[in-house]
């Protein structure tokens, strides 16, 4: 059965993404300008021309636009930026900051998104702690959250406590792999690499499965601290933590990842403490997007919302199976970009 969908305009997802926001979003530059949203924060490594401000609302588009396809996504790459034109989505509401050419395929956004009459809206820390759907997907209830502790502004800390059915590290294991489907990627990935000839093929979310870094499968689980490496979290702050709940017994960290010899493990073995690394950032998705959009489709049920999913794989050179495109590729490289070059430069 076809549904008549009536039309709105980027205002309106603007207000909707304020509500679900609890009144986050930028509704005025001038809220840029004064510093008075403080979820207008600058991102820098100091890296000179490479910082970035994250403003959350209308970064591109006019607000009177209409729409009628919404597409929800992570981060904007010309990828997709090429998807929407496809699908005739109005305007993008994705997670991550955008700027201009890294996001864009190397060009201002002024020149790409009018073509394809695209409006570009971010949110990020206005949508950081608004549910508890990462807690809940990792086996335990949030207490208390701090979106910005130590003072960084996006660095998050969950204390929770574990689900009664969630006894062991083991069942937060299987509970993870059990929600996000990974069978379903795991059979994907296979396909794909039956029909390409590549074996070697690799898929992000499947090689960064959840992973046991301290304790054992039938570790008891109760008391849990959840946070995100990536955010600035630092080994001083994982001490302050423990010294503000010394009834942890689990650290659980997930979007970014540890490896076996990080700080954070050594602390948690050194102290006889279950370390678990969940959910990679290849999933966020479903995470933190798929809430969003069906958030935005409940408030604005004339218009139609697209998840938009980006997938990474990888192969070795020597294993790529298009050989038209092996050719293609050598012959360019050999012909174009070598040759009359010096390869003792290289050896």
């Amino acid at each position: 059965m076809t549904v008549e969908r009536s039309e709105t305009d980027v205002t309106s997802v603007l207000q909707a993404l304020n509500h679900i926001s609890r009144g986050r979003m930028v509704m005025d530059w001038n809220e840029v300008t004064s510093g008075s949203n403080p979820y207008v924060v600058t991102k820098t490594s100091n890296i000179p021309g490479k910082s970035v401000i994250e403003i959350p609302g209308l970064i591109f588009g006019d607000k009177r636009k209409r729409v009628s396809r919404i597409g929800v996504g992570m981060t904007l790459t010309e990828s997709m930026i090429e998807l929407a034109s496809a699908l005739r989505l109005d305007v993008l509401v994705v997670h991550h900051p955008v700027a201009e050419a890294a996001n864009s395929g190397g060009v201002p956004f002024a020149d790409y998104l009018p073509l394809y009459g695209l409006s570009i809206i971010e949110m990020h820390e206005a949508f950081h702690g608004l549910h508890p759907g990462l807690t809940f997907l990792h086996g335990h209830r949030k207490l208390k959250t701090d979106t910005s502790f130590g003072g960084i502004p996006g660095n998050v800390l969950h204390k929770g406590v574990a689900f009664e059915e969630v006894r062991t590290a083991g069942d937060i294991l299987n509970r993870i792999g059990e929600w996000m489907g990974r069978e379903i990627d795991r059979d994907l990935l296979e396909a794909e690499r039956a029909i390409r000839g590549e074996s070697a093929l690799e898929e992000a979310t499947l090689s960064n499965p959840a992973k046991l870094l301290s304790g054992t499968p039938d570790s008891p689980v109760k008391h849990v601290l959840h946070f995100f490496p990536h955010t600035g979290f630092s080994l001083e702050h994982l001490e302050s933590a423990l010294a503000m709940y010394p009834e942890t017994d689990t650290i659980i960290v997930s979007i970014s990842r540890v490896r076996e010899d990080h700080e954070f493990v050594k602390l948690a073995r050194r102290r006889g403490l279950t370390f678990i690394v969940g959910n990679p950032h290849s999933v966020e998705i479903w995470e933190n997007g798929l809430p969003l959009a069906y958030a935005l489709e409940m408030l604005l049920p004339q218009t139609e919302v697209v998840l938009l999913r980006e997938r990474m794989t990888a192969v070795p050179l020597r294993n790529i199976g298009h050989a038209k495109m092996v050719e293609y590729g050598k012959a360019i490289a050999e012909t174009h970009l070598v040759s009359g070059v010096s390869r003792a430069v290289y050896i």
